[in-house]
Formats: structure tokens, sequence, C-alpha cells
């Protein structure tokens, strides 16, 4: 492949690539394998599940002995199985919950506990990969991927759609390359998605092929931006367009967002800027975290208006009602012209 397909395809870049899963369910399993066959030599997972019985049809690092006893627990199952396909690979695995964004905090020194954890494992490795089943656990990682400059992947799924992409990284941040990230197009700050909903609701449910679709892509993305000169700054392609083929990338274009709909065989490539009042990775969210550590992390998990109000977006809030309410009294005022009649 290297020799005669692609002589300059850079693979001791890939392989001492440090990878960091965030999931170790059927997106982790899948993104995991495929790390694997790229070469990469570092993997570490987080997880706090166990294997349940529907569990290894979908997730193809678990089998039916995994489930036995209560079921082992994903992350660490995850890298040894790992390391029985090649036994070459540095691969771990770390029993973890992930502090969330508006999950109140009901053991703090067992949340502060794990959120140290993760701010080692983040720092430690290159590339985070978001491979979790809720949004508001992805946020916490995302803030803690822009404020250490590291690349941060993100794959989430829908029935049959999925959206894949890559988070702007520090140095381009606010500029005209600066993308943006999870959050950047939300209006509200993420919440606690899995309060009152039943357990069919908690778990994503999804055609089957698609965790597989959108593994293979993320990763391939990832391989590409290893590749591209300037790494994680590299400019989002725009639309796959001959003049993008011909560069001189050694496996092509570099999208930011791949947005994916099954049900029509069909993927979208699109860019989006960062956002100010981001609830993640905005300047202010990041000075803040900079500022206060855990303090900042505990009142975002206890206190949901909390990020809203520091990030900015509860003044966006306001500016849109305020609008809305001018627009109903001008519809009102119009109304009352209708009605009179000229004598």
């Amino acid at each position: 492949m290297k020799w005669r397909i692609s002589p300059n395809l850079n693979l001791e870049d890939i392989k001492k690539t440090k990878c960091l899963l965030l999931g170790a369910g059927t997106l982790g399993s899948y993104v995991a394998r495929n790390l694997l066959g790229w070469g990469v030599n570092k993997v570490t997972f987080v997880d706090n599940g166990s294997v349940s019985f529907s569990n290894p049809v979908r997730q193809p690092l678990f089998n039916f002995k995994d489930c036995l006893g209560g079921g082992a627990k994903k992350a660490l199952r995850a890298a040894e199985a790992l390391k029985e396909i090649y036994p070459g690979v540095d691969s771990t695995g770390h029993v973890l919950s992930v502090p969330m964004a508006g999950h109140p905090v009901v053991d703090e020194d067992k949340a502060k506990a794990e959120f140290e954890v993760l701010k080692k494992l983040v720092e430690e490795h290159d590339a985070i990969f978001l491979l979790m089943d809720t949004r508001e656990s992805r946020w916490l990682p995302t803030l803690l991927g822009k404020a250490n400059g590291k690349i941060v992947l993100n794959a989430a799924l829908g029935f049959d759609t999925f959206v894949v992409m890559r988070h702007g990284s520090l140095t381009t941040a606010g500029s005209k390359d600066g993308l943006g990230c999870y959050f950047c197009n939300d209006v509200v700050a993420p919440g606690n998605s899995t309060k009152a909903q039943t357990l069919d609701q908690q778990c994503t449910v999804t055609r089957p092929g698609i965790a597989a679709i959108a593994s293979a892509l993320l990763v391939e993305l990832f391989v590409s931006i290893i590749q591209h000169p300037q790494g994680a700054d590299a400019p989002a392609t725009t639309s796959p367009d001959e003049d993008n083929i011909k560069s001189p990338h050694p496996l092509g274009i570099v999208p930011h967002q791949i947005r994916g709909y099954l049900s029509r065989f069909n993927n979208v490539i699109v860019t989006g800027k960062d956002y100010s009042c981001c609830s993640a990775c905005s300047g202010r969210i990041l000075d803040l975290y900079l500022q206060d550590g855990w303090d900042f992390v505990k009142r975002a998990m206890n206190e949901k208006s909390y990020i809203e109000e520091v990030s900015g977006l509860k003044e966006v809030q306001r500016l849109a009602d305020a609008v809305a309410e001018g627009i109903g009294f001008s519809d009102s005022d119009d109304a009352d012209d209708d009605e009179l009649v000229e004598i």
C-alpha cells in the first residue's frame, strides 16, 4: 500500500498516535478494530458498563462468555480482546463514569476522582474519540480535548442517520478556518437527556450496519488528519471537487463533518464554524475551566443554567424571545389595521 499505491503515506505517524476511546460499546468496538487495521499501537478504552446478553451480536470485541456472571466490564474486556487479536498492541481499559453536564453530583469525592483520571488520560493521548450513548456525556471530553489542544473526533447515531466529525483545533479557534464542535449549533446547554425515559429510549436503537459505517468513516477521517501537513489545523474541505481530489494530500480530502442518511444511502459533507457562545468549546468556557478546574465542572453538573449564563447562550435566548415578542406585537397591530373601516 505504501510503496505502490500511496508512496507518500507516513505509516509511522499513524502507528505512534495514542488513541483514547471514550465508550467501549458498539462504536468503540468497531473503531478499535479499524484503528488496529491501520497499525495504531496505543488504544485506551474508557467505559463504566458491563457486557450484556444483547451486546455480542452488535459489538465485535465481545462474545457470549463475556456476558456470564453479571457480565465482564466492557473497558477491561475490550482491551483484552484487542490483545487477543494482535498481541503487540498496547491496550488498556479504565472502568470510569464520565462526569456529565446536567447530572447532579451525588458522591463528590468519587466524581472528582473520575474527573482527575479523565483529565490525565486526555493529557496523555493524542486523539480523543467520543463514542458514548448520550449527548451530555460528550460535553466534558469536548472541553478537555479543546483545552489541551488534542484531536477530538465524534460519532453519533440515529436510527438510520449518523454524524461523523472532527472538532476544531485550539490554534484555529475564532479564525476564518475555525471549525465547530458537536455543541456549536446548540442554543441550549446539554442537560440530562435520560431523565424520565424508559430503558429502550435510553439506549441508541439503530439499523445494525450504521455503527460499522460511521466507525469506519471516523477512523478514515482520523487517518486523513494525521496525514495532512497541517494535522488538526487542516482546513475543512467543503466539497469533493476535482481540485481537492488532485491535492497533494496522500489520502484525499479532509472534511469537517459527514452526515449520513441510510434510508437514502446518501452522505453529505458539511462544514460548520465555531460559535463564540458554544457551551463546550468557546473562549469563555475554556477560560473558566482553566481558571477554576473541578469547581467549574461541578457547577456545570449541578446547575444547568450556569453554563448557559457564562457561555452567553442565555443572552442569545433572551434576544430571540425579545425579537419574537416584537414580531407578535407587529402582527397584532397589522390585524387591528385590517379591521378599521374608512368612512
